[in-house]
């Protein structure tokens, strides 16, 4: 039987007299893959030519670089907002470490900061299972008690930018929480795309794509419990990107303690590679589909970050990403999976 999901890649190649070769003609090759859900473009090149780079994280403790902090316990009754009653009397939500307020600068309606932790800079190795548990658990129940309130908010969603190459305003460990009528275009493609091949091809795009790539093997890294783990046929992440799908998880209702246990579970696993790697930086999302639907799964997609150098701190975006929405990565998704596949 063929296959119903399409996995193109076309391969061209640039000529030119290399000065590296003493000016000889050369051809270097490049790829442009076709996301096979959405139908987007993505550039793959300049393979190897950027390397991760070693942040000074200790310095980030250091009082003259830290500067003031609202996260920290110290200034964290003073300085962070509270819920109204009717969302938290205590004004706001914690689970041991992990403490839950609104967002000072909301994005939307319900828009909530997951403060991790108390300590200020926790490095990669430090992010364990204890602090990952509680703040998904408690920014999941969250979510959950919102929708019961205001249910004319169909999206629920996780994001966390960790350390400043990822475009986080604070080193303290934090993610975010939202409900809303907006997820963004990335998320409503994804959605829309998701309906059409439901009605196209009579079966959720999700568990298929799980099905076939596990069959390619080339891109499937591994499961942990009914959580998948993958890397993206086309990345959305310079250097590579890896999704975590739950086949069985539609909705925000649908998310249970033993997916999180899943997930972190799986994270972890991301985090020995990261580490390996020197890898200090990242960007996730975490995605529910609306209710009374069978055609979307959730799925976490996360994607590493840093500055191309230490000199200038250029960041590892440029006008392909930020002008034109077209990805750029510098690393086949084929060898990414092989790498982290160990660790699994």
């Amino acid at each position: 039987m063929s296959s119903k999901i399409q996995f193109q890649i076309i391969e061209s190649g640039s000529t030119f007299l290399d000065p590296r070769k003493n000016f000889q003609k050369v051809v270097e090759y490049f790829q442009v893959r076709i996301d096979p859900l959405t139908g987007r473009t993505g550039h793959l090149s300049h393979f190897g030519a950027i390397k991760f780079q070693k942040l000074p994280l200790d310095a980030y403790a250091a009082p003259e670089i830290k500067g003031f902090c609202p996260f920290c316990p110290e200034n964290r009754e003073k300085f962070t907002p509270k819920f109204t009653e009717e969302i938290a009397a205590e004004g706001r939500l914690t689970k041991n470490s992990a403490c839950l307020i609104p967002n000072l600068f909301p994005y939307d309606v319900r828009s909530t900061i997951m403060i991790m932790c108390d300590e200020h800079m926790v490095p990669i190795n430090r992010l364990d299972e204890t602090m990952l548990k509680d703040s998904f658990s408690l920014g999941i129940h969250f979510l959950k008690k919102i929708k019961s309130i205001d249910p004319s908010l169909p999206y629920h969603l996780m994001t966390w930018n960790y350390m400043p190459p990822s475009g986080g305003g604070l080193v303290h460990p934090h993610q975010q929480y939202f409900s809303t009528a907006f997820p963004g275009n990335q998320f409503m493609d994804e959605l829309k795309a998701s309906e059409i091949f439901y009605r196209t091809q009579g079966q959720n795009y999700w568990p298929t794509l799980i099905k076939e790539e596990a069959e390619i093997g080339e891109r499937y890294i591994g499961a942990t419990g009914s959580s998948h783990w993958l890397t993206s046929f086309v990345s959305l992440g310079l250097l590579g990107e890896i999704l975590c799908i739950f086949p069985d998880v539609f909705s925000i209702n649908d998310f249970t303690e033993e997916h999180i246990a899943q997930l972190v579970s799986g994270l972890l696993k991301i985090f020995q590679y990261y580490e390996s790697q020197n890898i200090y930086s990242f960007n996730t999302s975490l995605f529910f589909g609306p209710d009374n639907q069978k055609f979307f799964s959730c799925y976490f997609r996360i994607a590493p970050r840093t500055f191309l150098n230490l000199r200038d701190y250029a960041p590892d975006a440029n006008f392909f990403q930020v002008i034109l929405s077209e990805p750029v990565s510098v690393v086949l998704p084929e060898e990414l999976c092989r790498n982290v596949r160990k660790y699994f």
